[in-house]
């Protein structure tokens, strides 16, 4: 089965799983229970697979419970950092599901016991928590027991009938794909969800590339707004794994989005001590302060979000905003974020973060700002793409790349604007064949030429000059497609059009002349 086929069929089996309970559970509510059973059986699967490892000869699943060992039990969530037993694995709950009365309530259980087997252990933080959102009670499933069951055997037996063999196997991210498919039908929805945003994977791609370009290793990446991990793990998929050494590092804000990156982590085949995602407020509680600085920084941080600023006269010292000398506006939180991700960038990596263009041109604290950043030649890069290229959104949004080792006081610009494939609602960067965008802006990235209406690398004193404008437009100016118009050649036409209007009115004095004779 190709890519292109298994992405179809995903679609249209999760449609038909979400058809099931359509009129119970809202679209944006119901991908939690959609993701939750996907994410329950890739691990049931991954632990039967780390179980038996390749002995055809064991069958975990057909075991009983009771002749799992303490022993077996410990090594087993030290490795794996959690454990399942063989009827709690979803091939046994799902054999029966049709039949189970108390479906949610084993479920319920399930999940409580695959949570609780990791206290104790250094799993404890990264599995605690995992299925809070997959509530298996709610009446949102339906009001009695047995309509909650009927949707929950629904889902369940949707999921099992994903037929692609092994999850590691497929050719494309069935997580991924099947979360940004969900978020794409539902869309209306998506504005309503507590501020949860997802980065399209052909951005993500890109973001991950202008990281980590030409570093042959790096310590860690780290995503302070790390939403469902989804830029971070185009890192894992773009580079091999020995180039990111010490794994994973984000913080999310929002507890849902927080769950799903982690599911999204186990789901990449990322072990918890592979990765370090955080719960909780990057700007006012950051956590991986120890941590820093890292060698690759990608993030798509919430555009033009309102935060405390001035209002907490301590963080003018913050280590991370004191050197500009001024903090983002309490309405406006963008330059935090990069400040933040400046703060924690290591002196040979690069930051990539998704920004909303008009913090590179307002006045005021964010003028200072970029200031600051300009005089201080942290800017390597800003790059304008193309509209419409996320879901729920028709922003053209920037790039911002920062780097610690820039060579020369130049910042380029590239006006990506043209670079898109029309896809059905959105637009999309295509990463492969003849016209292949993430590629062409990469090559722009890499070998800093300038190149009219496309790319342009300009020298400080004409940023300051400018007043810190670094809008793309106001230094690479846009190709102008109107029609060239030949004067000469149109006052010709003209001067002729002219005489046969002069000759058509004669003609018609003629006409009228006779006429009245």
């Amino acid at each position: 089965m190709t890519s292109k086929q298994q992405r179809a069929e995903l679609q249209r089996k999760i449609w038909q799983i979400a058809n099931s309970v359509r009129g119970s559970v809202d679209g944006w509510d119901f991908k939690q229970y959609v993701l939750g059973t996907l994410f329950y059986r890739f691990i049931s699967e991954n632990f039967i697979n780390f179980i038996e490892a390749g002995d055809q000869s064991v069958q975990y699943a057909q075991l009983l419970d009771s002749v799992i060992t303490d022993e077996i039990k410990a090594d087993a969530i030290k490795t794996k950092g959690y454990f399942i037993y063989p009827s709690e694995l979803f091939v046994n709950i799902v054999k029966d599901a049709h039949n189970n009365s108390d479906l949610n309530t084993d479920l319920a259980k399930i999940f409580s016991n695959i949570e609780a087997s990791a206290i104790g252990y250094p799993s404890e933080a990264d599995i605690k928590g995992l299925f809070a959102d997959f509530d298996t009670t709610s009446n949102r499933l339906g009001n009695t027991v047995t309509d909650k069951n009927y949707r929950l055997c629904a889902v369940l037996k949707g999921v099992d009938e994903l037929n692609f063999g092994e999850f590691e196997e497929n050719h494309i991210d069935l997580f991924g794909d099947a979360y940004e498919f969900l978020i794409s039908n539902y869309a209306a929805n998506a504005g309503k969800s507590g501020g949860e945003f997802f980065t399209p994977q052909s951005v993500s791609k890109l973001i991950a590339k202008l990281a980590i370009h030409k570093q042959t290793t790096i310590n860690k990446i780290y995503d302070p707004a790390a939403g469902s991990g989804s830029l971070l793990l185009q890192a894992k998929k773009q580079f091999d794994e020995h180039i990111i050494e010490e794994g994973f590092f984000g913080q999310e804000l929002n507890h849902t989005t927080f769950n799903l990156a982690r599911m999204n982590m186990f789901l990449h085949n990322i072990n918890y001590d592979k990765f370090n995602i955080a719960l909780g407020d990057t700007l006012r509680k950051p956590h991986f302060g120890d941590e820093k600085p890292f060698d690759a920084i990608v993030s798509n941080p919430p555009y033009s979000v309102k935060w405390i600023g001035s209002d907490d006269p301590t963080l003018i010292n913050d280590d991370r905003f004191a050197p500009a000398g001024i903090l983002a506006p309490k309405s406006k939180a963008d330059f935090a974020f990069i400040l933040h991700c400046l703060n924690y960038l290591s002196s040979k990596g690069r930051a990539a973060i998704v920004c909303f263009p008009g913090i590179f041109y307002r006045g005021g604290a964010e003028q200072k700002i970029r200031k600051y950043l300009i005089d201080s030649n942290y800017i390597e890069t800003i790059i304008s793409l193309a509209p419409n290229l996320f879901f729920g959104t028709s922003i053209a949004v920037n790039i911002l790349v920062l780097s610690k080792h820039k060579t020369d006081m130049k910042t380029q610009f590239i006006d990506a604007s043209g670079l898109f494939k029309k896809e059905t609602n959105n637009n999309t960067l295509t990463s492969h064949g003849k016209n292949n965008h993430i590629d062409q802006i990469m090559e722009l990235f890499d070998k800093k030429n300038n190149i009219e209406h496309l790319v342009k690398s300009v020298n400080y004193e004409k940023i300051v000059e400018n007043d810190y404008n670094l809008s793309v437009s106001s230094y690479v100016e846009a190709k102008d497609t109107r029609e060239i118009i030949d004067i000469k050649e149109l006052n010709k036409q003209i001067k002729t059009t002219v005489k046969k209007i002069d000759k058509l009115r004669l003609d018609i004095d003629e006409i009228v002349t006779e006429i009245e004779g």
